[in-house]
């Protein structure tokens, strides 16, 4: 299993990038009390955060007013307070697994799919981890469990005896799943379908120092930034972040250029350039006169913006870090059916 950020959408530069997503993670832990939740479980559509549950409000609470009336919020509290045992049991289970009796350990379940709104196609994923290492995951080409670890063979025989549920796993992946996706896509079209532009600035510690391009406040995170030369996007002495979240929903992200072979008459030939699909990109010229310095911290309008993120939403920190290897009345959700949601997460 690769990093959970591999889920993120990246666009290509003059194409429609047209993939959503709806993803659950569930998260049991042991040996964190009193800092991170023994469980902790979210749901996210096209990046944005759905839902939240934790075991220590043991409360499923909506962090989207466009899912109000989807769901009976109170079953799903209920459910979900099942899956926070069936976590428990699972850790203690693969901790004996591993010889383990004590210290902080981590089990993880991913599930969702992608779908791309112009081909229709579909890419359904379910995969378990443990301590940031993969330790099962379905493979929808041969309708099998894979285990990369000797301790995890035991769950994948289990698993692969059960075809009731492998054929309702691969239903969910291939059907369910993306049916939902455009439900939820059309449910919060106003809010998941919008174009924000972000505002761009250039930041440098010192005069010698890379220049960076930061954007951030732009909706949807399927954007891009680089600097071009000429005319020209460059790939040398340019190094490229990854696209982070903002508290308000909206993303960020920043491009740095090494500045120390560049001639001061050749600045003009620089500039840096916002791309997001069916919007006109926005050019910000290499100029001394623009760029914002911070002599004791080049980062200082960004490092607030971050932490905004980790009060935000502790289970993006533990989803996307600890997986180091490696989207009339409206009717009830199936991915959060009680039947589906048992059946999906059973003990390991």
């Amino acid at each position: 299993m690769e990093l959970f950020m591999f889920l993120v959408l990246v666009g290509i530069h003059g194409t429609a990038a047209t993939l959503h997503s709806l993803q659950y993670f569930y998260t049991g832990s042991t040996g964190l009390e009193g800092q991170f939740p023994a469980f902790v479980a979210v749901g996210i559509v096209d990046g944005n955060q759905i839902d939240y549950y934790d075991s220590v409000s043991e409360k499923n609470v909506l962090k989207q007013t466009w899912m109000e009336g989807v769901r009976d919020e109170n079953r799903i509290t209920d459910i979900r307070r099942g899956t926070q045992q069936t976590f428990a049991a699972s850790v203690g289970i693969v901790m004996q697994r591993f010889n383990q009796t004590a210290g902080v350990h981590l089990y993880q379940n991913m599930y969702g799919c992608e779908w791309d709104d112009e081909t229709d196609e579909v890419n359904g994923y379910y995969q378990d981890g443990y301590d940031g290492e993969d330790f099962v995951s379905f493979d929808r080409k041969t309708e099998t469990w894979t285990a990369p670890t000797q301790q995890a063979v035991i769950t994948k025989h289990k698993w692969d005896n059960n075809k009731g549920w492998i054929a309702q796993v691969k239903n969910y992946l291939t059907q369910e799943c993306p049916d939902w996706v455009k439900k939820y896509v059309n449910y919060g079209r106003s809010s998941l379908m919008r174009k924000d532009l972000p505002s761009v600035s250039l930041l440098q510690k010192t005069s010698s120092s890379p220049v960076t391009c930061h954007a951030t406040g732009f909706y949807p995170d399927r954007a891009d930034l680089f600097w071009r030369k000429d005319g020209e996007e460059l790939h040398e002495d340019v190094d490229k972040g990854e696209i982070l979240p903002n508290h308000d929903g909206t993303f960020q992200m920043s491009v740095d250029l090494k500045i120390s072979s560049i001639a001061d008459e050749d600045w003009k030939k620089y500039d840096c350039v916002f791309q997001l699909s069916g919007v006109k990109d926005i050019n910000t010229k290499l100029d001394k006169s623009v760029i914002r310095s911070n002599e004791v911290n080049p980062l200082a309008m960004i490092i607030p913006i971050v932490v905004a993120v980790v009060v935000l939403s502790v289970i993006a920190v533990v989803g996307f870090i600890v997986y180091k290897k490696k989207k009339d009345k409206r009717p009830p959700s199936p991915v959060e059916n009680r039947e589906v949601q048992e059946e999906m997460l059973p003990q390991a």
